[in-house]
């Protein structure tokens, strides 16, 4: 079936699951879905949310069963999923992790691959790419689906999300820590995610995608080199197109929608879809013309977008924009910072949203990306023991659907 814009959506959640006892990565996924079915299987209906194995045996996603219209009651039904989860893993000693990356994970050590469906692709990937760095095996995102219908639609939508995502690891940071230590990048999740294909690089490009409006440009543009230089590791024919890109945000054709692939996965459900709000409307807003034109905004070429976007995984939501023209979209001066965008985007949406995504929305733009609070709480150069404490806080937060708020 067809959607039209903002007419449905998709929400995706990546958790890692851990050890109760040492918050070490537990490679368990199989049996908590065999649990949860009776037999092993890679996807678990649950009513309106579904359960599926990810690439590494430590990650489960829980995902929007089919699009949904509602996103107004959509936190407490992943936060219902996440208790249910964590009664499961109860019996192993297991629990699932909150944000985007596990401080203290070597993945050279840990990583397992998802042995059972699809482990063909994945041990082909492991094969290619060597998965066992962070950027793979320790990065937990939210995705967000958006539909289209036709080319006019596609065109609309690609256009605006570009704009965007340069902002968004302000607004969503939650990767700070790889190791024990304070990586450089409040957005680590997405500094190793630019180079983690490197073997390939038409599979990421640079991560904002290039200026292709049309699904003809979209396949001699993209899919085409990227089914190119994959043939002579894909022997067997196995990898779709779809699958093999890696950019920020990705065209899914085969089913009438664009991923945005740049969010960190937050500290609970009632965060993530806060965010997931903020954006869709943000995104209306671009659509609607009312902030830039549509020509202008197809203008914007990848590596002027991906210079901004390289600034904010560093420093999130206080990071600096110098480019006067973008700024410039959203009727500020060049060295606003990240932040005050947002808040300037809040502004103009905040009457089309509910009390509820309100409240939500105006904690995250008060208190700062989840990165910061994180590093906050943390302090100068922080013990394993510290980070271990405030990563279990974390945690209850996931489990009690609340904000970390220092």
């Amino acid at each position: 079936m067809s959607y039209h814009l903002f007419e449905v959506f998709g929400i995706e959640l990546e958790y890692m699951l851990v050890n109760s006892s040492t918050y070490k990565v537990n490679p368990i996924v199989d049996r908590l879905l065999t649990k949860k079915n009776g037999s092993l299987t890679s996807d678990v209906e649950n009513g309106k949310i579904e359960w599926s194995n990810e690439l590494v045996a430590h990650v489960v996603e829980l995902k929007t069963n089919g699009p949904t219209a509602d996103l107004e009651t959509l936190d407490e039904l992943f936060s219902e999923n996440v208790r249910e989860v964590n009664e499961l893993l109860r019996d192993f000693n297991s629990e699932l992790l909150a944000t985007a990356a596990h401080p203290l994970m070597q993945p050279e050590k840990e990583m397992q691959l998802w042995q059972h469906n699809y482990s063909r692709i994945y041990a082909l990937y492991n094969r290619i790419f060597d998965c066992t760095g962070h950027g793979w095996s320790n990065v937990q995102s939210m995705h967000i689906n958006l539909p289209f219908s036709g080319d006019k639609e596609f065109e609309k939508l690609h256009a605006a999300v570009r704009i965007l995502l340069p902002l968004i690891p302000g607004l969503s940071a939650s990767s700070p820590i790889f190791e024990g230590k304070f990586t450089g990048f409040k957005d680590a999740r997405m500094h190793v995610y630019k180079t983690n294909q490197k073997e390939i690089p038409e599979m990421t490009g640079k991560v904002i995608p290039e200026q292709f409006f049309s699904r003809k440009d979209y396949q001699n543009g993209i899919f085409d080199p990227i089914n190119k230089a994959i043939k002579p590791h894909d022997t067997e024919n196995i990898l779709d197109q779809h699958f093999l890109n890696s950019r920020g945000a990705i065209a899914r054709f085969d089913r009438g929608a664009i991923e945005i692939r740049v969010i960190d996965v937050q500290e609970c459900p009632k965060a993530d879809i806060a965010i997931a709000v903020l954006i869709i409307e943000a995104l209306k807003l671009l659509v609607s013309e009312e902030l830039i034109s549509l020509e202008d905004q197809k203008n914007w070429h990848e590596n002027d977008l991906f210079e901004i976007f390289n600034g904010v995984i560093i420093n999130a939501e206080d990071t600096e924009i110098k480019n006067a023209e973008y700024a410039g979209i959203f009727d500020l001066e060049p060295g606003v910072k990240t932040l005050d965008v947002w808040k300037r985007i809040y502004s103009l949406v905040k009457e089309d949203l509910s009390p509820k995504h309100k409240i939500n929305i105006e904690i995250l733009l008060g208190h700062g990306s989840l990165s910061s609070r994180i590093l906050n709480a943390l302090g100068e150069d922080p013990t394993e023991e510290k980070i271990l404490k405030v990563y279990r806080k974390l945690g209850d937060c996931l489990q009690e659907n609340r904000f970390f708020l220092n």
